[in-house]
């Protein structure tokens, strides 16, 4: 692949979409949509308004990571804290496709109204080839392709949507993104929504944030490579044992893969002293949990994600 066309042909691309138009960007941090911010300040200058969304439904550090990556890219990022619509529009909702699809439209409506503040007419996308191969597939509609609206305000600009990951992953290195961006392990749009299986909650985010938060720190002692470490909450009580005291708690499924452009992936064999810890950690310090299990499928059958 020659980048350096690549590049230029991205940014010409960008260019005749906007036009003479005001747009803002979808900044979330990760690889893509940073991709797609820098190629579009490159092609635009200050005509593009990075935004980014607090959902509520983030993993910890997310604002800090944010915050940092714009004072290193020295790009003002506007953030918005939405986390009482998201909550709002998810209250009682527990089918997945049904969870992406709100998840969408509460991001477009909170873009369309920052839009109209500023004037801007389109909105940019960090949008991938595999977000919209499986939403087109009906594998699951995500937020930025299948999980839009019929009705909506902006047009929308997708410079990235005929690469993978691993291909933007050179196309960031090319422009300058920092290694800490392109090295980021991938979160997916609806972010800890989806690895909540039922109604998503504050306080069931939490204990996914919090036992996240221990997979991770345990696989980065281990040095093993990884594209995604997370746990996910299961709608399951199971029977334990508290002191001598009788439990009934929740279930934390921990799923750990290895890939290299999202589309197809394996389980990472950990080894069990290692998932031990994780299992010891999660049980005693995320509350109301009783039972850790691994996931040990491989996408396909199953994709990364639960929902």
């Amino acid at each position: 692949m020659n980048v350096r066309v690549i590049v230029d042909e991205i940014i010409k691309f960008i260019k005749e979409e906007v036009g003479s138009n005001l747009a803002i960007s979808a900044l979330s941090g990760g690889v893509d949509s940073t991709t797609a911010t820098v190629l579009a300040r490159k092609a635009l200058g200050e005509k593009v308004i990075p935004v980014f969304v607090d959902t509520g439904l983030l993993p910890y550090g997310e604002i800090g990571h944010i915050k940092k990556l714009s004072r290193d890219l020295n790009i003002p990022v506007k953030i918005i804290n939405a986390s009482n619509e998201f909550f709002r529009a998810l209250k009682g909702v527990t089918d997945p496709e049904l969870k992406r699809k709100i998840i969408g439209e509460t991001f477009i409506r909170v873009f369309e109204r920052i839009a109209e503040d500023h004037g801007a007419k389109c909105l940019i996308q960090g949008t991938i080839a595999p977000d919209w191969i499986e939403s087109k597939g009906g594998i699951k509609s995500h937020h930025n392709v299948g999980g839009l609206p019929k009705e909506i305000k902006l047009k929308i600009v997708e410079p990235l949507k005929n690469f993978y990951k691993d291909e933007v992953r050179e196309i960031a290195r090319y422009i300058g993104i920092p290694e800490y961006v392109i090295n980021k392990k991938p979160i997916p749009g609806p972010a800890l929504a989806v690895r909540i299986l039922g109604e998503v909650t504050p306080e069931k985010i939490e204990i996914v944030r919090k036992a996240t938060k221990i997979v991770e720190e345990e696989m980065m002692k281990t040095g093993l490579d990884f594209w995604q470490a997370f746990a996910v909450l299961l709608p399951i009580r199971t029977v334990g044992v508290r002191g001598d005291i009788r439990a009934y708690e929740w279930t934390i499924a921990v799923r750990i893969v290895n890939s290299t452009d999202g589309m197809t992936a394996n389980f990472s064999k950990v080894p069990w002293e290692v998932l031990e810890r994780i299992s010891s950690r999660i049980t005693s310090e995320v509350p109301h949990i009783g039972r850790v299990l691994y996931d040990i499928t491989n996408k396909p059958p199953a994709t990364i994600e639960f929902e």
